[in-house]
């Protein structure tokens, strides 16, 4: 596998980077954003999952027309939605032009994450696929990582009093520093070629065959020209089409690609990505350690995209998915276990040992004593008390006086999720949406999948907050990891191997004649 290829695969999922870093932002920036704003829990869902609103359009559209004028076009203005979005979120003066921006942001995600695997995969061969196309999880990984460590630094020194960061103004930088890596995802897009198989699919075979030989030498080249020419043997797709999804050909890896693509993302790992600090707060470790948690939840997140990294071409996708499903399952239910054998009770004792914003030990004086069995009740009796935006404010601080429970079952049912699905459903959806479908529907495929995908991670995100302000933090991770054991039978009963083939031998071996 030549420095190239991996440099090529590297800088289109950039895109990926972005979008872990926009989603591992986040999850700071509301802590400090929902109070300012005063927002519910509805708003402060909205402005958390409308990036994934957009998302679902831009998929939509960008997988089509990636197929008409190319992958590498469309990654371009990608890069430039990016950097606008870092820019006027990190203004934004009102929580309408803070979701507006972020939508800008959705738009340019939506269409990344599902051009970036395409575009690998159609400059990758089969020996190598299957980690090249995983390079996008890492990069979306590391994108997760950089934002926890960096919400972990500006929370640190926004605590020192002599600072210029202050509670009103550190969300911003937060958001505003993403604009830097745009700036550079922009500028290498410039260094990348087109996708070899789009330009054959498109006659320009001149031209592809020179991308084929610079990425892999002049006798591997023509090598892989040659596995591309087996398709001009079939010519039954002759254009692109939602109804040509439809047709009987195409029914079985439809149902494979959307059965996955609802998975990944309705098990909660966004729900949990996005909201991270705000689920270590509830376990009450208090707000420091929550923020500081997140970068552990980050590092085990890249740990695991390594591994695999270095699995999914040994032991194949449909092993991965397998064992990650099932690992996703018992961890969600372990932290569902956590959550339900807490006890609540504040004391004025507890309370002094804490730090709280514009509250005194005084004005919390009426729950001393009172014991609460559950989240909810407790919850919502303090709020009724001190308003819903001073709890917002003090709410780490609050649960960490209050709760006696055994945090490290939640600890380690997070990190266990977060394990599992990087070795499983994080890189091995999108490897797999990558081979199943012929070029000719590729962009179209991948497109609607992630319409699907997109739309269940914005329903997760938009109702979690009202979830565990409903449901509770017991009940939602029990959901959750329900949903994940019926998973793991379907995919048990439907999912086929297809590392080692080429993608023109999984079209012949897939695709209904």
């Amino acid at each position: 596998m030549s420095k190239k290829i991996v440099f090529i695969a590297f800088v289109v999922s950039l895109g990926g980077f972005l979008f872990g870093f926009d989603a591992g932002i986040i999850s700071g920036v509301m802590s400090y954003a929902g109070p300012e704003f005063n927002l519910n829990d509805l708003q402060v869902g909205w402005v958390v999952s409308s990036p994934s609103f957009a998302a679902m359009i831009a998929m939509l559209i960008a997988g089509k027309l990636s197929d008409i004028i190319g992958r590498k076009k469309i990654l371009i203005v990608v890069a430039f939605l990016y950097a606008l979005s870092a820019l006027l979120s990190a203004l934004a003066s009102s929580y309408e032009m803070l979701y507006i921006s972020r939508m800008i942001g959705g738009l340019a995600f939506g269409a990344a994450l599902i051009l970036a695997p395409a575009y690998i995969a159609e400059i990758s061969s089969a020996k190598n696929r299957g980690k090249l196309v995983s390079i996008q999880q890492l990069n979306i990984v590391f994108g997760f990582f950089a934002a926890f460590l960096s919400n972990y630094y500006f929370n640190k020194y926004n605590n020192i009093s002599d600072n210029f960061l202050t509670d009103e103004n550190v969300w911003r930088w937060m958001l505003g520093v993403e604009l830097l890596p745009a700036i550079l995802y922009f500028i290498f897009l410039f260094y990348v070629p087109k996708s070899p198989r789009w330009l054959y699919n498109k006659n320009f075979t001149e031209e592809a065959k020179q991308v084929l030989q610079e990425i892999y030498g002049k006798e591997k080249g023509k090598e892989e020209l040659d596995s591309i020419k087996i398709m001009d043997k079939t010519k039954a797709i002759q254009e692109s089409s939602l109804k040509v999804l439809l047709t009987p050909a195409f029914r079985y890896i439809m149902l494979i690609g959307l059965t996955i693509g609802i998975l990944q993302q309705i098990t909660g790992i966004n729900a949990v990505y996005f909201y991270a600090t705000s689920i270590f707060k509830q376990t009450g470790i208090g707000t420091d350690a929550a923020f500081s948690s997140g970068v552990l939840l980050s590092f085990i997140t890249v740990l695991f995209t390594f591994v695999a990294i270095y699995l999914i071409d040994r032991m194949g996708r449909r092993s991965l998915m397998i064992i990650g499903t099932a690992g996703i399952a018992i961890s969600l239910l372990l932290c569902s276990y956590g959550f339900y054998s807490a006890d609540y009770q504040l004391t004025k004792a507890k309370v002094s040992q804490v730090e709280l914003i514009e509250l005194t030990t005084d004005d919390l004086a009426v729950t001393f004593g009172k014991s609460y069995s559950n989240d909810i009740e407790f919850k919502n009796e303090v709020k009724a008390l001190i308003g819903d935006q001073l709890y917002a404010k003090n709410e780490g601080s609050i649960l960490e006086a209050a709760i006696e429970m055994n945090a490290n079952f939640v600890l380690i049912g997070i990190l266990g999720f977060i394990a599992c699905f990087a070795f499983s459903l994080g890189p091995v959806m999108w490897v797999l949406l990558s081979e199943l479908y012929p070029v000719k529907i590729r962009g179209l495929a991948i497109g609607t999948i992630g319409f699907v995908n997109s739309f269940i991670s914005w329903l997760i995100q938009q109702i979690f907050p009202w979830e565990l302000s409903t449901l509770g933090n017991g009940l939602t991770f029990a959901i959750f990891g329900l949903i994940a054991v019926i998973g793991f039978f379907i995919i048990l009963k439907i999912l086929p191997e297809t590392k080692g083939k080429t993608l023109e031998e999984l079209e012949h071996q897939l695709i209904k004649r």
